[in-house]
């Protein structure tokens, strides 16, 4: 038994959730995502693994994102946020989350 690659293999599906989560939320940048992700040991990540998924979650218009200056001396930040199309992703995310969720409690009490 490898508990370890459980984790990894529960944290790599539930990371594009955990993501539009946030940021149904607020908007945030991309390091802002992975420092509340590093919070929850489970959920850290990497920037190769965010970013791609940023990208991606970007091109099939679930997120937006705009540029916005930071402080003085600062590089402006791409802050993320979710259209309507992620809003209703999101959704359907949460009710199947609560579908899996329902059948392992039936489970674990069987």
């Amino acid at each position: 038994m490898n508990l370890d690659k459980w984790k990894s293999q529960i944290a790599r599906g539930t990371l594009e959730y955990c993501i539009l989560l946030m940021l149904e939320k607020k908007t945030r940048y991309g390091y802002e995502i992975l420092q509340e992700l590093d919070r929850y040991p489970m959920l850290a990540s990497t920037e190769s693994t965010v970013y791609p998924l940023l990208r991606r979650l970007q091109k099939e218009n679930c997120l937006q994102s705009v540029w916005q200056d930071s402080a003085e001396g600062l590089p402006p930040r791409k802050y993320y946020s979710l259209t309507g199309q992620g809003r209703e992703y999101l959704k359907a995310m949460n009710e199947e989350w609560q579908s899996l969720l329902s059948a392992i409690e039936k489970l674990k009490g069987a």
